[in-house]
């Protein structure tokens, strides 16, 4: 699919929509099959080093309460994980190397392999800059894949989104050298942010297939009036949208999910937690057929759940964890779909569970 094509289904509304949901759903179908994989979100660490404008924990936000995670607090909610059966963990935390020094994260993803044969997942930002060792030990210590969103394919909306990391280039670099050290890499992008046109997105679209990720995750920008971008927001509401502005809604966030799809057919897709916030009945649903096969509860403790707010709205969704597991589950299986046994990888690994 080229870029016209793509920015004709991004502009599209009503039955003329009806191709692509069609369409993503059957490659869906074929190249990941019935299964939706569950995993299971540990959200280690809410300290972070970084500016982004758009991110409720970001360093200068003086109004969060930080914590880290014990070791034994982790090893406990990966039991949570295990008995509720996902195949994933994902251990996910600020962009803070001093808090979570490489060694500690080695110790950790060790004492995880002693108890789990999950895979396992991180999300803990960048190491320093040419400073690639960490991510070649955590793979030989038992770490299977790796999260970095680039957010934004435009470099100059990259640099209003992080104003103080080194630029797009050194974001992609990251995934290379993560690909290298043997991960499945993962990235994604935000809908609707300030700033972001239609090309744009068409373009995120694109970088996905160039990429060849085996993790894609697209959810909406929402808001989060302790940031700069969430307050830029906020003040325009009421305002004439700017003319190639892209919408923060769900239907964009679908289409832009099942374009993703089509881009990249044997990527694991999850219907995020972002969405879920804007449609609480029907969002993951929604996702799921439209090109998503994954999903990712959180288990984290409650009492670090609701302080891990990177948007306004995340932390209200959380509901006892074997009450939103049962629910989960029977919301796959009213569709038609499997709960997925395993790791679930992507097509590329899916004959290596190692």
């Amino acid at each position: 699919m080229d870029h016209c094509k793509i920015l004709s289904f991004l502009r599209a509304t009503g039955p003329a929509l009806d191709p692509l949901w069609n369409e993503a759903d059957a490659v869906r179908r074929a190249n990941v099959g019935d299964a939706i994989h569950l995993r299971g979100l540990i959200e280690v660490s809410n300290i972070c080093t970084a500016q982004c404008t758009y991110c409720g924990i970001r360093v200068k936000n003086p109004n969060v309460h930080r914590y880290r995670m014990t070791l034994d607090e982790i090893l406990e909610s990966v039991r949570l994980a295990q008995r509720f059966g996902y195949g994933t963990l994902v251990l996910q935390s600020g962009e803070t190397p001093a808090a979570m020094p490489d060694e500690w994260v080695t110790e950790v993803i060790r004492a995880i392999r002693k108890i789990s044969t999950q895979a396992i997942t991180l999300s803990l930002g960048e190491r320093p800059a040419n400073d690639y060792q960490a991510y070649r030990d955590w793979a030989e210590a038992g770490a299977n894949r790796y999260l970095i969103r680039f957010e934004t394919s435009n470099p100059e909306l990259f640099r209003k989104l992080h104003p103080s990391h080194p630029g797009l280039e050194v974001r992609l670099q990251a995934l290379r050298k993560l690909r290298e050290a043997g991960f499945e890499i993962g990235s994604g992008v935000m809908i609707g942010v300030p700033g972001q046109t239609w090309d744009d997105l068409a373009n995120d679209v694109e970088m996905f297939r160039t990429l060849d990720l085996d993790m894609i995750g697209v959810g909406p920008f929402l808001p989060h009036p302790e940031t700069p971008l969430g307050q830029e927001f906020l003040a325009q509401q009421g305002q004439e949208p700017q003319p190639d502005q892209v919408p923060n809604d769900e239907l964009t966030t679908l289409k832009t999910v099942a374009l993703t799809r089509l881009a990249c057919p044997g990527s694991n897709i999850p219907a995020t937690t972002a969405l879920a916030c804007i449609d609480r009945s029907q969002g993951h649903r929604n996702a799921l057929t439209r090109g998503a096969n994954v999903i990712m509860p959180n288990v984290t403790p409650a009492k670090y759940r609701r302080l891990y707010e990177i948007y306004p709205s995340k932390a209200t969704t959380a509901e006892a964890a074997e009450q939103f597991d049962r629910a989960l589950k029977e919301k796959i299986l009213s569709i038609g779909r499997t709960i997925g046994q395993g790791p679930g990888n992507s097509a590329r690994f899916a004959e290596n569970p190692d």
